[in-house]
């Protein structure tokens, strides 16, 4: 696809959505409804929460209740990081909400993974099928505070909270011409904690203008920069792949994150949710079966 046929895809990720127009969005993307359980699909850069007269999920939840002809009070139950796109639900009785942060709580001590994220990455993990796992704590660098990995956190570190032991698991569905197509599985949850996962596996998300930094080529192999060489800046790609995505350098930093949440596991079954369009028109444009 030309550049010049991408131009409005690019448009449209570049602009930030007014509240009228991202309550829209949500009403048409609406994939469950039954009982108090309501399931939607957010679009990426929509915080879940945010200061008072900030654009968020929350904001628009009176509005979305009234839209849909709701009459109790919708509450978030479980939904993916601002950053990342994918399936919030959402409930409008108290009983259903602590039901179900319960049943979300007990899977994940029976080593269960009630989420199931799909990634597109630049780079193919070495193994087919993994875990990622290290400690993650918050650093300040510069003038902000960066999620950064600590693979080896004294006991000390854990009790006190100032580093959590994070882990997810992984498996390759799909590769072609240096991406993959990722599934992931967190069975911790820490800010951005898939992000500095595929970081480690040397393998970035696709339009991770923060983490991907980290990693560095030589000859075309990659190795993981020290954190003091690896300021944060937008993702660098090379000819090739900018090519096959129609993108120019300049319109780089415009790329979302690549980060999907797809599904969730409910006590009655597996809710999902497609992957919005530029997800959709990137493994198009790569070659990348959508599985």
């Amino acid at each position: 696809m030309t550049e010049t046929a991408e131009k409005p895809k690019m448009k449209r990720w570049r602009r930030l959505l007014g509240p009228k127009e991202t309550l829209r969005l949500l009403e048409g993307s609406v994939v469950h409804r039954e009982g108090a359980l309501l399931a939607l699909s957010k679009p990426p850069g929509l915080p879940i929460l945010g200061r008072p007269g900030d654009l968020s999920l929350d904001s628009l939840l009176p509005a979305l209740r009234r839209r849909l002809g709701l009459a109790a009070e919708l509450h978030v139950v479980k939904a993916p990081a601002r950053e990342y796109s994918g399936l919030v639900l959402l409930s409008s009785c108290y009983h259903t909400t602590k039901k179900l942060h319960q049943f979300f709580t007990s899977a994940r001590r029976r080593g269960q993974y009630p989420a199931t994220y799909r990634a597109v990455t630049v780079g193919v993990p070495a193994e087919v099928e993994g875990e990622v796992s290290t400690g993650l704590c918050w650093q300040q660098q510069g003038d902000r505070a960066m999620v950064v990995p600590v693979p080896a956190p004294g006991r000390r570190s854990l009790a006190r909270k100032d580093v959590k032991s994070t882990l997810t698991h992984y498996r390759v569905l799909s590769t072609t011409g240096g991406c993959a197509l990722l599934q992931l599985q967190p069975r911790t949850a820490f800010p951005e904690q898939l992000q500095v996962h595929l970081t480690l596996l040397l393998c970035p998300a696709l339009g991770d203008h923060k983490h991907s930094s980290r990693v560095g080529r030589v000859l075309g192999v990659p190795f993981c920069l020290p954190l003091e060489t690896a300021p944060t800046r937008t993702q660098v790609l090379d000819e090739e792949l900018l090519s096959r995505l129609g993108l120019s350098p300049r319109q780089l930093h415009h790329l979302p994150l690549h980060i999907h949440l797809q599904e969730l596991v409910l006590p009655e079954g597996p809710l999902c949710a497609p992957p919005p369009p530029y997800f959709l028109h990137t493994l198009h444009s790569l070659g990348l079966p959508e599985h």
